[in-house]
């Protein structure tokens, strides 16, 4: 392990990145952890990387899942010195020996994530889906080989560098829906971690807007066992996420019910927070979650999951 230091020390791995970026920026209101960065001239550099990352106490890899693969790779052999770590990308989010970095997944879950050498950092959509999903299939009002529907849209900074360039350059369209080839590289750990024994579907799609999400699951309320009220699901989902900082369950109310709600307004932030609309008459719900793509849906809950690694 590395020598002690006063401060737990991070290297972000790919920090000139969209993610690396927003991870150093939040990590620089932590006074109590250290961030090291190496010689831009080095980045690609594979034996200065593996020193350095001998060096600190976590990595944190913000790299495409084939690069992420040779920088763990690159850290496991350093043996008894090598670093615990937090990957980004979609390469170990259903690896064996791996931790799920949602905390509020379930009960034990922080626990785990604290205790874990290496924690693959959720995807943006999958976070939503799963946070709606989970508690619901745990409380028994979801059957798990329900033919679950999910919809999404995020804005363009979720769609890497060529994505946010051709936006930013306005030759992208105002809006697209994309994956639907049904093999998007998110469904794993959204069938994984939402418990369900059916593949569910997951259509996404990008509108010409920086960041914020919005992530929806119909339902058909009297398919379900029990036939469910919309106030038992939203019940449940309170429930699940009693005493969380970050996830809170929204009431939809009367005047918060107007059948609209927008992407936008928990940009900066790195809650979530959880809806349940329905219409009575019809039996039929709409679970909604809205988050900043580029908060608790990806830099957000990598800082979250460092604090609890690092215990800070």
């Amino acid at each position: 392990m590395p020598a002690a230091t006063s401060k737990p020390t991070i290297f972000i791995d790919g920090e000139a990145g969209t993610t690396g970026l927003e991870i150093r920026e939040k990590l620089a209101r932590v006074p109590a952890v250290e961030v090291r960065s190496i010689d831009p001239a080095l980045r690609k550099d594979a034996a200065a990387r593996k020193e350095l990352m001998a060096a600190v106490d976590l990595v944190v890899l913000c790299l495409p899942d084939d690069a992420a693969k040779e920088a763990v790779a690159l850290a496991d052999s350093l043996g008894a010195k090598a670093p615990r770590i937090v990957d980004a990308s979609t390469a170990f989010r259903v690896a064996d020996g791996w931790a799920y970095g949602f905390p509020e997944l379930a009960p034990g879950q922080a626990d785990a994530i604290r205790a874990a050498r290496k924690v693959a950092n959720p995807g943006c959509y999958p976070t939503g889906g799963i946070a709606l999903l989970r508690p619901l299939v745990d409380a028994g009002l979801l059957p798990p080989d329900y033919p679950v529907t999910v919809n999404a849209v995020s804005g363009y900074s979720g769609g890497g560098k060529s994505m946010i360039e051709a936006y930013e350059a306005g030759k992208a369209p105002a809006f697209e829906l994309y994956g639907l080839g049904l093999e998007h590289k998110h469904l794993p750990e959204l069938q994984r971690y939402s418990k369900l024994a059916r593949r569910p579907i997951f259509v996404p799609s990008v509108g010409n807007f920086r960041q914020g999400m919005l992530v929806s699951v119909p339902l058909h309320l009297d398919t379900l066992a029990g036939k469910p009220k919309a106030a038992d699901l939203e019940a449940a989902l309170a429930r699940h996420y009693a005493g969380s900082e970050l996830v809170k369950v929204v009431p939809t109310t009367d005047d918060s019910a107007k059948g609209r709600i927008e992407a936008e307004s928990l940009n900066g932030t790195d809650m979530l927070e959880l809806r349940v609309f329905a219409n009575a008459a019809h039996a039929q719900a709409v679970l909604v979650a809205k988050l900043d793509n580029l908060g608790k849906g990806a830099s957000g809950a990598a800082v979250q999951n460092i604090r609890l690694m690092l215990s800070v």
